[in-house]
């Protein structure tokens, strides 16, 4: 599976990437949104782990972008948000119909590798 993983900290990308690498995918590391959509205008990607702070272009408007912006099939890649924040105060404030599901902080291998065998 090929895997972009969009995080302005480089932190998270390196821990996601591990994670990733250690499941034995192949990733791709984009720093903002801009970066994501210039990576997916030019390859092709099974899943985007998504920050949804950044600078730049941040994960909602990149998420929207994607889907409302590319054809078929990359508008509907999966789309996973990565955050700190509570789920529930996400859901509650944001509107996050752009994304297939939430992973919170801090990552784990299990969150991913739940998500990653359900594709």
């Amino acid at each position: 599976m090929k895997i972009l993983i969009v995080d302005d900290i480089i932190i998270n990308r390196l821990i996601v990437r591990e994670i990733i690498r250690a499941l034995g995918h192949e990733y791709k590391e984009a720093e903002n949104g801009l970066k994501a959509i210039d990576y997916l205008s030019k390859e092709d990607f099974d899943i985007i782990f998504l920050d949804i702070e950044m600078p730049v272009m941040n994960g909602l408007e990149t998420a929207k972008k994607i889907r409302e912006t590319f054809m078929e099939p990359k508008n509907k890649i999966p789309i996973y948000a990565i955050t700190a924040y509570n789920p529930t105060f996400l859901h509650d404030e944001l509107n996050l119909s752009d994304f297939n599901g939430i992973i919170t902080k801090p990552f784990s291998s299990d969150k991913i590798a739940v998500i990653l065998s359900s594709l």
